[in-house]
């Protein structure tokens, strides 16, 4: 494989070099193993190895190559969340009580990477209960980020953004319910896309003994170093399950342009209740200038767009309906279900408002987070430095749940980088179901505008 450098390699540069037959999959996959082996020690971002089932993997994907097949994925080493089940690997999603639980089964969406072909590697580092913008839990400690040791990589798939970042994986399978794709993306300055509600089946991502209904707000998806790769796993892991596929299909449209020149542009810098880094904002308008010196038509605000204020207060309510066990709750259950209801309906109204808005924009670009990667933090620390002023770091909430609480796809992008060298991130916000619209645009940017 002279021609590729593997840390640096796209999913798409090593499946073309497997399919053309310039690498063999156990070849590959030994060098991913080397090049994990080489630099996870500080980093620690794979924390469950599955080396040897790996590489029995790629002698198959060989043997399968060898006979002429060609599958999207066949033969890429690749590493997925923790938190995903992978059948005879530990599933604990951080938490000691589920220490040695071992998954009897695939979930959906590894199944649907492993029959595309994907080599599993191993399972990368986590947050207790996927709760925290970081990677830090008792059974495998604290992944840090591979472009600043004493920061945070992100969470809650900050192992598998550290791993894409430092090079030991060109693709990984994340989750995002409070923008644990998102997030970990931006800090990490690699690519991932928060899918659409509902198209990729999250059965067999879930703790231990709770697994079976869809959560609301809850999706998974993947994380690459281009959105091109986005785009080549979403191909693989969407669709409905089983028990669903009698009935209906899914038909992603295409990209709503293919030229940057053509996109109506929404930018939003601000939030009421969430503060932002002076140098992301000059990051965002920096972009801005870019987009319309290309041609797209970018504007400021929008009397279409939903009260931003009343729609994190939503949020916040139906996750923390999710997130908090009844003997947790301070008021009785009836009042809790019935505040439930009530988001329910709200979450309702602000879809159809988004909908709206994107019959007079295509996108709109926000922040993933205030602020670039943190310095490590205990969970309990309430506040983060932003501009120099300590914020309420739940209040950063409020940039994850502007895709989340509607549903709608996000891609996270990098887009500048800070002072002091670490990247800088933003997502891309598009109509329900119109996933290949956010991961085509950001494509665009990147290529054209140098992201």
């Amino acid at each position: 494989m002279s021609d590729i450098d593997y840390p640096t390699a796209t999913a798409g540069d090593l499946v073309s070099a497997l399919a053309e037959r310039r690498i063999g999959a156990l070849e590959l996959t030994d060098i991913a193993i080397a090049r994990i082996e080489a630099v996870d020690g500080p980093i620690n971002a794979v924390v469950v190895r599955d080396f040897d089932r790996a590489r029995d993997a790629a002698r198959a994907a060989d043997a399968a190559l060898a006979r002429g097949e060609r599958r999207p994925l066949l033969g890429l080493p690749m590493t997925v969340k923790e938190s995903h089940n992978v059948a005879g690997l530990r599933t604990s999603w951080g938490v000691e009580m589920f220490g040695h639980w071992i998954a009897p089964e695939d979930s959906v969406g590894v199944a649907r990477l492993k029959a595309a072909g994907a080599v599993i590697l191993g399972k990368t580092n986590v947050p207790p209960m996927l709760a925290d913008w970081q990677a830090d839990n008792p059974i495998y400690g604290r992944a840090n980020n591979p472009l600043d040791l004493a920061r945070t990589p992100g969470g809650s798939s900050g192992g598998g953004a550290a791993a894409l970042a430092a090079g030991m994986v060109a693709l990984e399978f994340g989750s995002d319910i409070g923008g644990s794709i998102r997030v970990p993306a931006a800090f990490c300055g690699v690519f991932g896309h928060k899918p659409s509600q509902g198209i990729i089946p999250t059965r067999g991502h879930a703790p231990p003994g709770a697994d079976g209904a869809a959560i609301p707000l809850a999706v998974v998806g993947p994380l690459a170093r281009t959105a091109a790769d986005l785009e080549r796993a979403l191909d693989v892991l969407a669709g409905p399950d089983a028990d669903e596929a009698a009935g209906w299909r899914l038909d992603l449209p295409a990209a709503r342009h293919g030229r940057l020149g053509d996109y109506r542009v929404l930018l939003l810098t601000a939030h009421p209740l969430a503060a932002v880094d002076d140098e992301i904002v000059a990051a965002l308008d920096a972009l801005g200038g870019r987009l319309s010196a290309a041609g797209a038509t970018v504007v400021r605000e929008s009397a279409a767009l939903p009260d931003l204020a009343a729609m994190h207060q939503t949020y916040m309510t139906l996750l923390g309906a999710l997130t908090n066990s009844p003997e947790k709750a301070a008021a009785p259950d009836a009042v809790k279900a019935g505040a439930y209801i009530m988001a329910l309906h709200a979450q309702a109204v602000f879809r159809r408002q988004w909908a709206a808005l994107f019959e007079t924009v295509d996108v709109v670009i926000a922040p993933c987070f205030g602020s670039g990667a943190f310095a490590h933090m205990r969970p309990e620390e309430g506040t983060l430095p932003i501009n120099g002023r300590p914020e309420p770091r739940l209040s950063q909430m409020a940039w994850a749940g502007l895709a989340s609480l509607p549903n709608l796809p996000a891609t996270a992008l990098p887009i500048g980088r800070f002072a002091g060298g670490l990247p800088i991130g933003a997502q891309v916000i598009g109509p329900y179901l119109e996933d290949r619209t956010t991961i085509g645009f950001a494509g665009l940017v990147a290529r054209g505008l140098g992201g």
